[in-house]
């Protein structure tokens, strides 16, 4: 078995979802009392949220390649960044260390073309629905990527950082966003990737017809089935 490198913490609300979806994928696939292999570095999310908000990208790399390079010193065979929005800095990452980072939109997109979807809405930051770092990677793979209105972006952006990562889980929130999805799919949307860790905490598959793709749940069982079969 392999050793996954998590760094989390962005928020460490979402990376308790990798934890928990990581182990019970290994325990599923190995059976009796087995359990992942993982290191975790889980940064401070008030400084990484400040840099965000302040454009400092470059410094974000740099907390994160830090971090990567710690995973690896500690016997990480490969890196995990348990968020969306820091998949900007995913490159700059890369390149510290010698070890394979596995990419979140990447493994999202392998999994819409398993359920043959070639347009998908995408919910999650400002950052990830208007900047092209996440949706290149969906658009690579063939698919089409709609995204809402600008007064929409922020609405959800909003309930991201004001309350899903500081942990309130709002019901005015989740009918919200699924009035967001469901304007989506009257553009033709025929899936919704919930493009932020933390969406999936607060909207779930039960909540509307439209498939979801919770990306936090497909990066984790990802992890699992890397560290067993590579």
């Amino acid at each position: 078995m392999k050793t996954i490198g998590l760094i989390g913490g962005m928020s460490w609300e979402s990376t308790v979802t990798y934890y928990q979806i990581i182990n019970r994928v290994v325990k599923d696939k190995l059976g009796g009392f087995h359990s992942a292999r993982c290191l975790l570095y889980s940064v401070d999310f008030h400084e990484i949220e400040a840099c965000q908000s302040s454009g400092d990208w470059e410094k974000c790399g740099d907390i994160l390649a830090e971090a990567a390079q710690r995973l690896e010193q500690a016997g990480a065979d490969f890196i995990v960044i348990c968020t969306n929005t820091m998949h900007k800095v995913a490159p700059q990452v890369q390149d510290a260390v010698s070890i394979p980072l596995l990419h979140i939109a990447e493994a999202t997109a392998q999994e819409l073309k398993k359920s043959h979807i070639d347009k998908v809405g995408l919910l999650g930051t400002i950052y990830t629905m208007e900047q092209d770092f996440y949706k290149a990677k969906l658009q690579e793979a063939g698919i089409e990527v709609l995204i809402p209105e600008e007064e929409d972006r922020q609405r959800v952006n909003y309930i991201i950082f004001q309350e899903l990562c500081l942990g309130v889980l709002d019901d005015n929130s989740r009918q919200t966003l699924l009035a967001v999805i469901d304007k989506l799919a009257q553009q033709g949307a025929q899936g919704i990737v919930l493009g932020c860790t933390e969406i999936g905490l607060l909207v779930q598959q039960q909540d509307t017809d439209l498939p979801l793709f919770d990306t936090a749940l497909i990066h984790a069982q990802k992890a699992a089935l890397y560290s067993l079969d590579g």
